[in-house]
């Protein structure tokens, strides 16, 4: 199917989904369609909503509720701009909807709107100052955090972060000599990380801090998709904001903003090194996985550039 086929298919499913929030004959329009799916919903009254609709996460529903969890446990200190999740009418903050096209279930969240644009990935350095002060926030907040005994999330110590594998795994389309490469990869990666924990201490991160994720309003920041969230170590969570940086001066601005709340996360340029590889083999196992055919699209490219990083780093 097309983009425009699988968003056509997702809108009957979706009205389903409002419909048990009460939420009838709303206008929505969808806004995101990659990973997940994310509706804009405007009721008869003019309030509007944001409906995400988990369509390539394999994210279950005690994964889902300790997401909730760390959102709310974040809005009772005051300190955030969050996109809040709803209770349905059964009271539960995850609504169920089947979906013919994928012969699934799908998992919804309904969550408050959030005014502004998206950071997006030309961020100025005061901005990028203002995601590292955030972020430093966001560390604090959740330090000691438990989970409830009815939720969980994946520990970040697994080479894929417990996803499944289609880079190594039986589903591998890599070559012999890529998948060679890709083990050497992945070998070397695993002792940093190991490193990396021995020396830390793990706890709820966002792990996913880029600007698709970030609106800029009122020259603040609000955060929210907090899908990919886990338990993880802080320079997990600036490992991955740091990949989507384009100069020195955003990095230096990035380090500056969370060093400005609490001392920056020990880490060496080879640890570093290899958590940005980390991250680059994450979202070409993405590529493999996502059904989006625009994203499949960028498969050959990315994954010729992905093995050239790999030469790059197993060189040095």
């Amino acid at each position: 199917m097309t983009t425009e086929q699988q968003i056509e298919s997702l809108l009957a499913p979706a009205n389903a989904a409002l419909s048990q929030y009460g939420i009838e004959n709303a206008g929505i329009e969808n806004i995101n369609h990659e990973y997940n799916s994310t509706f804009a919903v405007t009721t008869s009254e003019g309030t509007k909503f944001a409906l995400r609709m988990n369509i390539n996460s394999g994210r279950t529903e005690s994964n889902i509720a300790a997401e909730v969890f760390f959102i709310n446990s974040l809005a009772q200190t005051g300190q955030f701009s969050l996109a809040l999740p709803m209770k349905n009418r059964a009271a539960s903050f995850v609504s169920k909807v089947w979906h013919d096209q994928s012969d699934r279930e799908l998992f919804c969240v309904l969550f408050s709107w959030l005014e502004g644009d998206d950071l997006g990935d030309e961020p100025t350095p005061e901005q990028v100052y203002q995601v590292g002060r955030l972020m430093a926030q966001l560390h604090e907040a959740t330090q000691g955090l438990e989970l409830p005994a009815d939720s969980d999330l994946p520990t970040f110590d697994d080479f894929m972060w417990h996803v499944e594998d289609f880079l190594l795994g039986p589903k591998s389309q890599l070559s012999a000599e890529e998948q060679t490469k890709m083990q050497s990869g992945k070998t070397a990666i695993e002792a940093v990380v190991e490193e990396l924990f021995a020396a830390g201490s793990s706890q709820l991160i966002h792990a996913d801090l880029h600007g698709w994720n970030l609106k800029w309003h009122n020259e603040s920041l609000s955060v929210f998709d907090f899908d990919d969230s886990g338990i993880g170590l802080p320079v997990q969570d600036l490992a991955t904001t740091i990949y989507y940086l384009d100069t020195q001066e955003q990095d230096a601005a990035l380090k500056a903003g969370y060093a400005s709340v609490r001392a920056l996360p020990q880490f060496t340029e080879q640890q570093m090194q290899a958590l940005l590889l980390q991250r680059r083999i994450h979202l070409l196992n993405y590529l493999y996985e996502t059904q989006n055919p625009e994203h499949r699209d960028l498969l050959p490219k990315y994954q010729e550039e992905t093995m050239r990083r790999i030469d790059v780093f197993l060189g040095e």
